[in-house]
């Protein structure tokens, strides 16, 4: 049974649990808040307590499940191998099915499964951002905080809407000469509309590696903000248009450059579409060849290490939480950064430890999500480095937003951009020679 129909599906995780509290020592709202409803444990006695029918699903009990960046540290420092991320899960649709989902988040996620109507929107948002949007001085990126504060932090640096999205620059097939394969890119929300610097840095590296993409213009939102905040026939929706979407256009492989997309093609959408046979066993058939673009590069390719130039940066890497834990992606970045000439690699004290972004975590709960990201920005500091490299551009955002409030000199980027970047410093490279 989907932890997104019932409650009920998570009993056994819950049975698992032996309130021994090592969740405490890595929960990052834990620490922060040093409330114990804060913690794994705690939400755990929670939904034991409404599965028992002791208490009911209020408004209140919803917030306090939102108290959670779904980070899966706690997976992973868990004796007893509990599934906490399943549980919150779980937990928040069984709120939505009670109490019903946010006003806000209902328009946001009605407005997702309506593309065009969201294309229109962001269209028009990036006409006019700069009535809500003042620029800050920035010599690496268009970065900008809003003119007034509405609930978010004043302080919160946002990418600046690109004018045109990634979809609608490229075309849909990007051809090559003698292609080794046809590859599928998912661009998810966050390339598409504002990072489409990571977009075109992905093409350039897939063409540079002889690979033909293909980007479905009718490909929509991974669906993981509606899946983790409960709203699971949103996520269905979603997920049901993205398959179609890449089926139509057939692919060997799939690329994402983004953990959420990433988690989502490979884990989510089969779970999601469980009760449905025939899309079940699309999810599954897609999952199997969905990789993230570090991975791909690294294993599937593998990528050209010939006709690299040299690159001078002093480089420490972000693990994004649903890469490295929810994945099981952290190495193979690392091996793309250490090949670059002139790149030296400088480990942070915690690489993994979450920044705080979270989705939706960082808008509801906006100075938790920077009291969590001040110490990213802490370890960032303590590096000495000119760059961040991570593996996902909601991570990005709040790395980017983090060292320029600490007045820290440093460029965040993905890492496939300093690949991106190697090759067309080679190319520079050979014609010079010639």
């Amino acid at each position: 049974m989907s932890v997104y129909n019932s409650l009920d599906s998570i009993t056994e995780e819950l049975h698992k649990c032996m309130k021994c509290g090592n969740c405490m020592a890595v929960c990052p709202i834990y620490k922060e808040t040093r409330q114990e409803v804060a913690v794994a444990r705690g939400k755990i006695s929670l939904v034991e307590y409404l599965l028992s029918g002791e208490i009911e699903m209020t408004e209140g009990m919803a917030d306090r499940f939102s108290l959670c960046t779904t980070c899966m540290a706690c997976n992973t420092n868990c004796p007893c191998g509990v599934r906490f991320d399943k549980i919150i899960l779980a937990a928040r649709a069984e709120a939505v099915r009670k109490k019903g989902l946010h006003a806000v988040k209902k328009i946001a996620f009605t407005a997702l499964k309506m593309q065009r109507v969201f294309d229109f929107g962001m269209k028009a948002g990036s006409i006019f951002q700069g009535v809500a949007l003042k620029n800050i001085p920035d010599r690496h990126s268009k970065l900008a905080r809003m003119r007034v504060d509405i609930g978010i932090g004043k302080e919160k640096v946002f990418p600046m809407l690109s004018k045109k999205t990634l979809r609608s620059e490229l075309p849909e097939v990007i051809t090559v000469k003698n292609p080794k394969m046809r590859v599928g890119f998912f661009t998810g929300c966050m390339i598409n509309y504002f990072y489409t610097d990571i977009g075109r840095a992905v093409v350039e590296v897939l063409t540079e590696n002889d690979i033909e993409v293909v980007i479905p213009r009718f490909q929509a939102c991974c669906g993981i903000p509606a899946s983790v905040n409960g709203d699971v026939g949103s996520a269905r929706t979603l997920a049901k248009r993205n398959l179609r979407a890449f089926e139509r256009m057939g692919a060997d492989a799939l690329v994402v450059a983004c953990s959420s997309g990433g988690t989502a093609w490979k884990h989510v959408f089969g779970e999601l579409l469980e009760n449905d046979p025939e899309l079940k066993a699309l999810a599954d058939k897609w999952a199997k060849k969905s990789y993230d673009i570090s991975e791909f590069l690294i294993h599937q390719v593998p990528f050209k290490k010939e006709g690299l130039g040299r690159v001078a940066r002093k480089v420490t890497y972000h693990d994004p939480c649903h890469l490295n834990r929810g994945q099981g992606i952290n190495q193979e970045p690392r091996e793309i950064l250490k090949s670059i000439p002139g790149v030296e690699l400088i480990e942070m004290k915690e690489p993994g430890r979450c920044c705080g972004m979270a989705g939706s975590f960082s808008l509801v709960h906006p100075d938790l999500s920077v009291q969590i990201s001040d110490h990213k920005t802490s370890d960032i500091t303590q590096t000495h480095t000119d760059t961040v490299a991570t593996g996902c551009p909601a991570c990005r955002l709040q790395l980017q937003s983090g060292v320029e409030n600490a007045g820290v000199d440093e460029e965040v980027l993905h890492t496939i951009q300093i690949l991106a970047e190697s090759y067309r410093v080679g190319k520079k490279e050979l014609e010079r020679s010639k």
